[in-house]
């Protein structure tokens, strides 16, 4: 990846993320590792289950440690996560680094003001006093583009719209200036207009401040738009890393060419049929054996020896180029051949 050209503010080494269930053990992230340096987006896509959110919320320390079995490494600009204290990982989140999440009505309590809120996270991390949290909370409510933000500042979350809402999410994650912003689906309950202002928004801020982002999403549209570098899960593993355009150009999985089968082109033929993927995702209770998108996968037949369903195959990275495919690169070339031809002349 692009990233790893570059000295990383974020780097994750082979995490394994499992919870202890009535049911057994979840895999939910099976050994994932990727980078993110300073002013560079790292797009994370996959559909539900795929591990995307909780690999982050692992990043940040949310999670119940009694139940929940960690290994690997999580370095933020060389400190280690995984082992530092809850109390170390509080002087962090919210400081050097926070989140966006997805529901902002659900994450914003009801009970106080948008700009209380705003400004609670100011004083604990910088001891500011409730005069200039109030000043700082107008400010960046200014700087997301609420109108009117000395007045909106006293409104309470349910007056706001959702795209006020999400823009008041954003300057809470931001008022800090955190150095890692994670965004977890943050335009998905969205509508286009509004959806495109916010990407605009987080665009402009991190080319303001530098900040390196971490955006979780479904939505290959939304990665097209604000990813530098594109990582795709399945079922708790990377599948596929690249820079948006090897990723989106010319996808070497077939869980990555299925994703691109599935949304509609803008610059392709209008008559090309969506191809959804056939099944459902793997239970991480049980994944499959060998590759865990192989129950799914319509390549799988033309892999010699049955290695899909037997052995898991490794992600081999050729300059930041990254796959974990049994076909060989020629057979890509040929399966996956009518994909480019229908979709991108």
């Amino acid at each position: 990846m692009t990233s790893t050209d570059q000295q990383s503010f974020l780097s994750v080494r082979d995490l394994k993320v499992h919870f202890s269930t009535e049911d057994g053990i979840v895999k939910a992230v099976d050994g994932l590792s990727f980078d993110v340096a300073k002013g560079k987006t790292l797009g994370i896509v996959g559909e539900s289950g795929s591990g995307k959110s909780v690999t982050n919320l692992t990043i940040l320390g949310l999670h119940d440690r009694a139940r929940t079995a960690i290994d690997g490494e999580i370095l933020l600009d060389g400190k280690e996560l995984l082992t530092a204290s809850e109390r170390e990982l509080e002087r962090l989140r919210g400081n050097k680094m926070a989140m966006i999440f997805q529901d902002a009505l659900a994450s914003l309590s009801p009970y106080h003001t948008i700009g209380k809120q705003i400004g609670e996270t100011y004083r604990k991390h910088t001891g500011a006093s409730k005069k200039e949290a109030r000043a700082r909370a107008v400010e960046m409510l200014k700087r997301v583009g609420i109108p009117q933000p000395d007045v909106r500042v006293d409104d309470y979350p349910h007056q706001f719209s959702g795209g006020m809402r999400q823009r008041a999410m954003i300057a809470m994650a931001l008022v800090c200036d955190p150095e890692l912003l994670i965004a977890d689906e943050p335009t998905t309950a969205l509508d286009v207009t509004v959806q495109a202002q916010i990407m605009d928004l987080l665009k402009d801020l991190q080319q303001e401040f530098g900040t390196a982002i971490v955006f979780i999403t479904h939505d290959l549209g939304v990665i097209a738009d604000i990813a530098d570098d594109v990582l795709v899960m399945y079922g708790g593993r990377c599948v596929e890393r690249g820079t948006k355009k090897e990723v989106l150009r010319s996808p070497q999985h077939p869980y990555t060419l299925g994703l691109m089968n599935s949304m509609p082109s803008l610059d392709g033929p209008v008559d090309v049929p969506l191809s959804p993927i056939p099944g459902s995702p793997p239970s991480l209770l049980n994944p499959p054996s060998g590759c865990r998108f192989h129950p799914r996968c319509t390549f799988a037949e033309k892999v010699a020896g049955g290695f899909c369903s037997t052995e898991q195959p490794a992600l081999e990275v050729v300059a930041g180029r990254g796959s974990a495919c049994h076909l060989t690169p020629d057979q890509r070339r040929e399966f996956f051949a009518d994909f480019a031809v229908a979709r991108h002349n």
